[in-house]
């Protein structure tokens, strides 16, 4: 039977279980570098989570930058304990589609991230991107340590007026700091490097950061 799709995220008290421990396992290494993506971020590296629609092609526009160590699909920013990929469709866990990416910001600062972030979705549309609707698909930037806040804030700023000067409207993205984040089904990881024909429905605002 068709359910029309959830565009609010429901409460802790309204959201699925979930359970203690995940019911799939997850690859340990990058299907494209090799690199871990599972397990302990290694040592003097960080890390930032992004919403930007299906988190697939979001995947992909980050895993070749240089400074990247390894991407990863998964879901957050929610209040389910290890859910299913057919739990975070349903709308019942309140976590988003995200890509976690972890980093040496030696040589990738933050801040560059962030301009790839903005650029290659549209902030500015609540809960769905583009065909994709749902509160799954909504834009947001996840932080691990409250001293980025300002910085992913000054980011928003920054795109938002560069929005406005393009005639376009208000940025919907949710920054927050220390979400729960849980690796999404294997199938899911480097999709786009396993299927390159697959779907992909990530399209920005044509509006350059800078």
């Amino acid at each position: 039977m068709w359910r029309p799709k959830l565009m609010s995220i429901p409460t802790a008290d309204q959201a699925l279980p979930g359970r203690a421990e995940p019911l799939y396992q997850v690859p340990q290494r990058h299907h494209v570098n090799g690199n871990l993506i599972a397990g302990e971020r290694p040592a003097g590296l960080s890390e930032v989570l992004f919403g930007m629609g299906c988190f697939w092609g979001a995947e992909r526009k980050f895993w070749s930058l240089p400074g990247v160590y390894s991407t990863a699909v998964g879901y957050g920013a929610g209040h389910t304990q290890h859910p299913t990929y057919e739990e975070v469709c349903s709308g019942m866990t309140g976590h988003n589609e995200l890509v976690r990416v972890w980093f040496d910001e030696q040589q990738l600062p933050l801040e560059q991230l962030l301009a790839v972030f903005w650029e290659s979705h549209d902030p500015t549309q609540g809960m769905r991107q583009g065909n994709d609707i749902g509160t799954q698909y909504r834009s947001g930037i996840y932080l691990s340590q409250a001293a980025d806040l300002a910085r992913a804030e000054a980011s928003r700023e920054h795109y938002q007026q560069r929005l406005y000067a393009f005639g376009m409207g208000d940025i919907t993205s949710e920054i927050l700091i220390d979400v729960p984040f849980y690796l999404a089904e294997g199938y899911h990881q480097q999709y786009l490097a396993k299927n390159p024909n697959g779907y992909c429905g990530l399209g920005g605002c044509n509006v350059s950061f800078d």
